[in-house]
């Protein structure tokens, strides 16, 4: 098959090595090759016809592209390995190859999660200059204020020090003496959400991520997981702004179940379902 050459970094994102910008450290830090030459940033090869190497090693041919949106549950680790007995996200969806989950959430935290070996969308949906949002709903245990709701509209100095983007915040429903809220961001930092509330007196009941970007949540439920259609994958790679969709159900497809006591995974459909 003929194929134009391509800048190295790109080449190596879509073998699975990370995103494209990780790629680029690896060749600024001297680690790849092209027919055993040293090469430096800009340059390119033709993945059919080179020999590329990283750290000496051949990088192995690209993988087909694999999108996978989950509901992370509570207690599962947005990791591919896990430093303690804790399940991750990758042991959810038993699939072969490399996945990476993009948009982590801290493991008390729920909701959608995509999982990917595409490099250089992962990067698109997380890297702040594209303006992905992020949409989470978030159960507190009481009724906020103006006050509380203009803090998160404006941005707060975290313990780090860092003073967070404006966010998109409103009351959603009341719950019993709390309220579920939702909230937009256009940023990821490390339990944003939970640290603006600790911050401004809200205490924090559950937190459920519903959207990234175009992609939904929809009726997926904890555990479960679904395989991406074409028409959301190039959704997400034209998506710069985040357009607020309506929640609904995804598109017809197949939804799984992830049984790590047998080994095994079960396939229902969205119409069995209902």
């Amino acid at each position: 098959m003929f194929r134009m050459e391509e800048r190295i970094q790109k080449i190596l994102a879509r073998a699975g090595f990370g995103s494209r910008r990780a790629c680029e450290t690896y060749i600024t830090a001297g680690r790849v090759r092209v027919n055993g030459q040293l090469i430096k940033l800009g340059d390119k090869a033709d993945p059919e016809k080179d020999h590329i190497t990283l750290d000496g090693s051949p990088i192995p041919k690209a993988e087909s592209m694999v999108y996978v949106a989950l509901y992370k549950p509570r207690g599962v680790l947005s990791a591919v390995e896990a430093p303690d007995p804790r399940p991750t996200v990758r042991d959810l969806v038993p699939l072969p190859g490399t996945l990476y989950p993009v948009g982590r959430l801290d493991a008390e935290s729920e909701g959608l999660i995509l999982l990917t070996n595409d490099g250089e969308l992962a990067n698109q949906l997380t890297h702040p200059k594209y303006g992905h949002e992020k949409e989470y709903r978030v159960l507190v245990a009481r009724q906020p204020d103006e006050k509380q709701l203009a803090a998160f509209r404006h941005g707060i100095i975290m313990e780090d020090g860092y003073h967070t983007a404006p966010a998109k915040v409103h009351i959603d429903s009341y719950h019993g003496k709390g309220a579920w809220l939702k909230i937009i961001l256009r940023e990821g930092r490390k339990r944003q959400i939970r640290e603006t509330c600790t911050q401004i007196g809200l205490p924090v009941v559950r937190i459920v991520r519903v959207r990234m970007g175009n992609l939904l949540l929809g009726s997926l439920k904890p555990r479960e997981w679904r395989t991406l259609t074409s028409a959301e994958v190039n959704s997400l790679k034209r998506n710069k702004q985040g357009d607020f969709p309506q929640q609904k159900k995804p598109p017809a497809s197949t939804f799984r179940k992830s049984t790590r006591k047998t080994g095994r995974s079960s396939e229902r459909s969205q119409q069995s379902k209902k």
